[in-house]
This record gives structure tokens, C-alpha cells and sequence, in this order.
């Protein structure tokens, strides 16, 4: 059986060095803001970013073309190695798209080699929650076509419940009104936003003020993951650590779980989600 690596997208979301200890190459997408255009992981730190946004600054994504696409993934195929990249969601963004045509260049350029692209239907921690669990199958010896198919089988099992500060982000991002975005700034109401089966983010509630939405994300995880043995739940934020902090502590208390990761968000998906945004991630019975 041929050796193979797992790849991912810079919107996976974990510290550079979680990835580099789990030997895991990415392909990172841009963002451009203030004039300057930067690499996802590479750029600014979460504090600059986040600052910029709250000066009012305006950040702008594009996606990974191609070409770079299959000159970062080539020197694994080069040497014998073939690749299963867990994408990020197509519903979001078409870097996906991209993988794949970067997987079928790289297959007729280097024949016997297999690039096999899955569209995780996943977002920031998500990916990563399904990159965890397809890393410790890799190491128990499951070979690339049945990982493949395990990430099939499981990535709607991925739960991203989430919820923002500021509604002006999501009116940017077309997700609500503008008369909506004004309103619920004045009243404190708080969205619940989840990443439904098409990988795409739907408002699906709201809440009166910001400890109320914090609390609800944690206890949609809880019914979520009831039946479901989840070894780690990740927590992300956008430059908020206190609240995800206390999301934590909920977590701890209510699903019995202490190994949490806890990261901010990148500077890609937070281009979109903007600061404040805190979302708990898990496996689950349904999104």
C-alpha cells in the first residue's frame, strides 16, 4: 500500500505548529485589507487583524487557484506518496473546486499517483474536528480509500454551532438585512448560526444578549452529542478569549469533556464572521 499524506486548507483554523507537530501540509488562501494583501497563517497576528476590522477596516478572501494547489501538493506525489486533501466547504468558497482540478493535474502528470479531494462541507474548527479524527485513523494503519470514505460517511456528523457580536458582518456577507443587522444591534440580539448539510451558514435562532447566546451554543453541542463519544470539543474565537473561555468552563460542566482545543479564528473565515464571532464544535448526531 502506497503512503499517503493529509491535507488542508488554512481555514482548518488550528495554531501553524499543531499542524506542522501532525506533519500536515496546507494550501492557504488570502486576504487583502487596508491595501495589503496577506496569506492566511502567514499575515497578521489575530490582535492586528481584529483591530483593523474594529477600526472599520474592510477584509476581503479569494480563493487558492489551481495552479498553486498542485505546485504545493506535487512534491508529495513527486515522491511517491499519494494525497487526501479535506477541503474547505464548497458551499463557501471555491477553493474546492480548485483542489479538485490542482487532484486530476497531478494525477495525469504523475500516473498511478491518487489525489482524492473531499468536500468536508466544513468550516474553520470543523475541519479541523474532522481532520483529528481522520489523523488518528491514519496512524492505527487505515489505508487512504477507506479514510476517504469514513470522511464521506462522517463529515455531517461535524457540528458547528455558532454565534456573533456584531450583525453589520454577517449584513456584509449578504446573510441578513440591513434593517435586520440595525435593529438587532440596538435590541442586543444575538444570532445562533449553524453550518447546515449543504456547508453553508444559516441563521437558525437568536437570543437576547451576549451571555444568553454563549450559553445556547453549548447546549445545542449537548443535545447534538448525546450517544456520540467525543474525545475533544474545539472552541474557537474571534479575539474574544473570555467568552470562549466560559464557553469552555460550560462545556466542562455540562458534556463532561476536558480536553478542548481553544483558537482564534483565522483571518480568512473571519474576514466574513468579523470580531466576536464564538462557535463550539463537536461530533453529533445531526447539525
Amino acid at each position: 500500500m502506497r503512503d499517503y499524506v493529509i491535507t488542508v486548507n488554512s481555514t482548518v483554523d488550528v495554531p501553524k505548529e499543531w499542524l506542522e507537530e501532525r506533519h500536515v501540509p496546507v494550501v492557504p488562501l488570502r486576504y487583502t485589507i487596508d491595501g495589503e494583501t496577506y496569506t492566511d497563517m502567514e499575515g497578521l497576528s489575530s490582535k492586528e487583524f481584529f483591530a483593523k476590522l474594529r477600526e472599520g477596516k474592510m477584509s476581503t478572501t479569494s480563493q487558492v487557484n489551481p495552479e498553486e494547489a498542485a505546485a504545493l501538493l506535487e512534491p508529495y506525489v513527486k515522491e511517491g506518496k499519494d494525497v487526501l486533501h479535506l477541503g474547505f466547504s464548497s458551499g463557501l468558497s471555491g477553493t474546492l473546486n480548485s483542489m479538485r482540478i490542482a487532484g486530476q493535474m497531478l494525477e495525469e502528470k504523475y500516473p498511478g499517483s491518487k489525489v482524492i479531494v473531499i468536500d468536508t462541507l466544513c468550516a474553520c474548527l470543523g475541519e479541523a474536528l474532522l481532520l483529528h479524527h481522520a489523523l488518528k485513523r491514519k496512524a492505527e494503519g487505515v489505508g487512504i480509500d477507506e479514510l476517504a470514505q469514513w470522511a464521506e460517511d462522517n463529515k455531517l456528523h461535524v457540528c458547528h454551532n455558532v454565534t456573533v457580536d456584531d450583525l453589520n458582518h454577517l449584513h456584509r456577507g449578504g446573510r441578513i438585512s440591513k434593517t435586520t443587522a440595525v435593529l438587532g444591534t440596538l435590541v442586543q440580539i444575538k444570532p445562533i448560526i449553524h453550518m447546515d448539510n449543504e456547508g453553508k451558514l444559516q441563521v437558525i435562532g437568536k437570543e437576547r444578549g451576549r451571555k444568553k447566546s454563549l450559553n445556547k451554543i453549548v447546549d445545542m453541542a449537548v443535545e447534538q452529542a448525546k450517544g456520540w463519544d467525543n474525545d475533544i470539543v474545539m472552541i474557537t474565537h474571534g479575539d474574544c478569549l473570555e467568552d470562549a473561555e466560559y464557553v469552555a468552563k460550560l462545556v466542562r460542566e455540562k458534556m463532561g469533556i476536558d480536553n478542548i482545543l481553544i483558537n482564534n479564528i483565522g483571518t480568512v473565515i473571519g474576514s466574513h464572521t468579523g470580531p466576536g464571532v464564538v462557535a463550539v464544535f463537536c461530533m453529533g448526531s445531526r447539525r
